[in-house]
């Protein structure tokens, strides 16, 4: 399982020690074995949910709650141009 760590961790990016390395082979196996494990559960018949209880949630209405405040916050610019911000230009 050492490999498979070491394995995991390459694709990651993740730097581990040989201590970590150990630590983790365990963990490693048992997450697998847990997949396993529900992998086995028969659910045939079971519909997919997105949520666990039955509940519907609330909907707020959409609605624009802000008006367009352009001109009052380009206000303190510089300078503007056609709504948009005008700024030196850095590139030559």
């Amino acid at each position: 399982m050492d490999i498979d760590v070491r394995k995991v961790a390459m694709l990651s990016r993740i730097r581990l020690t040989d201590d970590e390395a150990a630590e983790l082979g365990p963990q490693l196996s048992n997450i697998i074995g847990y997949v396993e494990q529900l992998s086995a559960v028969n659910t045939d018949g079971v519909e997919p949910i997105a949520h666990p209880h039955d509940i519907a949630m609330p909907q707020r209405v959409d609605a624009v709650t802000n008006s367009n405040r352009r001109d009052a916050l380009q206000a303190s610019a510089p300078k503007t141009e056609s709504g948009l911000y005008v700024v030196p230009k850095v590139i030559e």
